[in-house]
């Protein structure tokens, strides 16, 4: 009898609705804060929300990790039910999430958390890569092995239009988002190591700069692992995003093309007209 294994996953994922039921994705919500008030990523708060806050107050989001008990209380049922379990968490640099992801596993046996080292569809092309291995038939302690060794073959980045959020957030400088803003540059935003940081700056039109990002993105796509790639936009139009959900799938060699919206999560610390392509590389991202 094959073993029953649970995967779980903070919301930064940013999984679809679809996407989480399909493969049976425990999702445990961040804590969201507004003002005086405090909601749930994702269930009684979304990033429109964040967005209409912001603009009658200039006031940004707080965000509150999962403590430990919190990830205890969600698994002891599914163990007390002879489940493992593999849990999933944004990148350990950018919140203590996943410590106490790790700690709570340590109360289990057969119970594993896994830095993601990421965010958003970064964290989520993991989440996927678990849930198949799971249906394949491996253990937890095979798939939280696999996934720790595959999170640095994650290509995650994002390229965002208004650097207002992350300067007033802390993640970038006054002398930066001015220069930014004031040259009408878009920063690329990239994750390695765990860690954000800006690749490249575009200088143009939103939707002229994503074409050409993309296209340096994906390449030839012969370096990419083709089963899924993810379009993650935080606010952007329609046109802006279904275009490049086109761009993506013109190249005629990706599986599954998913379009999702950031969450609550990571809409807090980016804004409005964010938008990345996101995959897994066949060799370690650098």
């Amino acid at each position: 009898m094959s073993e029953k294994v649970l995967i779980l996953s903070d919301s930064t994922c940013d999984l679809s609705p679809e996407l989480i039921e399909r493969y049976d994705v425990k999702i445990i919500p961040l804590k969201i804060g507004l003002g005086e008030n405090q909601y749930i990523d994702g269930v009684d708060i979304d990033p429109e929300m964040i967005y209409e806050h912001y603009e009658k107050t200039g006031e940004l989001p707080k965000t509150a990790a999962i403590n430990t008990a919190e990830f205890a209380s969600v698994i002891e049922p599914y163990v007390n039910d002879g489940h493992s379990a593999v849990i999933f968490t944004i990148g350990s640099q950018m919140s203590s999430t996943y410590n106490n992801a790790r700690l709570a596993a340590e109360e289990f046996d057969n119970v594993y958390a896994v830095d993601t080292q990421n965010l958003s569809t970064g964290g989520g092309l993991l989440v996927i890569a678990a849930a198949e291995m799971a249906q394949k038939g491996m253990s937890a302690k095979e798939i939280a092995e696999e996934c720790e060794r595959l999170a640095g073959f994650v290509d995650a980045s994002f390229v965002i239009d208004d650097l207002e959020f992350l300067y007033k957030g802390g993640r970038c400088s006054a002398l930066a988002a001015f220069g930014a803003n004031a040259l009408h540059l878009k920063p690329c935003i990239a994750v390695r190591e765990g860690k954000m940081g800006a690749t490249k700056k575009y200088r143009g039109k939103f939707g002229d700069v994503l074409k050409k990002y993309i296209s340096e993105q994906i390449g030839d796509a012969s370096d990419i692992v083709t089963d899924h790639v993810f379009v993650t936009h935080a606010g952007c139009d329609e046109e802006i995003y279904n275009a490049c959900l086109e761009q993506v799938k013109e190249y005629g060699v990706f599986k599954e093309v998913h379009l999702t919206r950031a969450g609550c999560t990571v809409s807090s610390h980016c804004g409005r007209n964010t938008l990345g392509v996101l995959f897994i590389r066949k060799t370690p991202v650098k």
